[in-house]
């Protein structure tokens, strides 16, 4: 993992590991773009940024995880930058490879950086939106960060606009605030339903659409995510019941149970 301490003296590290991803990357098969083709009945606009907030402070790991899917859909087979704000990591823990592998990534797909404070980690997420050969970037920060600004925000999405890259802003122990993306969501985690054999189940979510620009409607939906899919899908039927696509309902009816 890259320590990136300063904007100063330790940007250019990270500006030449993007070049050799450059120089690395090679056209690969779309997976399409993250939309309704999972259990997420909302278009995830690609060059854009979305805010993804975690529903308590516990669920940091969860918000983390959901944003890691949305940024492999988004990808497309390319690169993901994903920069971890210092106290993100001593609150929710590192990356892990083996959840990294459950969740289908490869060392391949991935560039972890870690940020030493709010400032480095916004400074890395504009320079890897700039980079060709990077097909998504998620920013994990913990805490009520002040250079978290509408205007940062509007930077970070003007970034994502030109530089033609899919941003996701996951944050954990912060509030909800206005910012520039294109749709905000809360995350918590859910149970998961065992695998048979009684092997664990999926990565399971609570995912409220709280805003979308534009207007239009909002709700919450329970999804897994599927690893070799890579994709987000409605939860496998109970046995004897059966489980419907979209669960619509009011974010106080949410759940919060932990994903197993």
């Amino acid at each position: 993992m890259e320590n990136i301490e300063s904007r100063s003296d330790r940007l250019a590290a990270l500006k030449k590991r993007l070049q050799t991803l450059d120089r690395r990357s090679e056209p690969m098969l779309c997976a399409g773009p993250p939309a309704a083709s999972g259990n997420i009945p909302v278009d995830i606009s690609l060059q854009a940024l979305h805010d993804l907030y975690a529903a308590a402070p516990a669920d940091a790991v969860t918000v983390n995880a959901f944003g890691l899917g949305l940024a492999l859909r988004a990808a497309a087979g390319r690169p993901i930058v994903w920069a971890l704000h210092e106290m993100m990591e001593q609150e929710a823990g590192r990356p892990h490879g083996s959840g990294l592998h459950e969740m289908g990534v490869s060392p391949r797909d991935l560039l972890l950086v870690r940020a030493r404070d709010a400032p480095t980690l916004l400074a890395v997420g504009e320079e890897a939106l700039r980079s060709p050969a990077v097909g998504a970037v998620l920013l994990s920060v913990w805490g009520e960060a002040r250079a978290f600004s509408l205007t940062a925000s509007r930077r970070l999405a003007l970034a994502a606009e030109t530089g033609g890259r899919t941003l996701f802003l996951a944050r954990a122990g912060a509030a909800p605030c206005p910012s520039a993306a294109e749709t905000r969501w809360s995350v918590a985690s859910y149970a998961s339903e065992p695998l048979e054999g009684g092997a664990p189940g999926r990565p399971s979510f609570s995912a409220t659409l709280l805003r979308r620009r534009g207007g239009g409607g909002t709700g919450t939906w329970i999804m897994e995510w599927d690893r070799e899919q890579r994709t987000f899908r409605a939860p496998a039927p109970l046995s004897g019941g059966l489980v419907s696509v979209a669960a619509q309902r009011s974010t106080a009816a949410t759940g919060t149970r932990r994903a197993a």
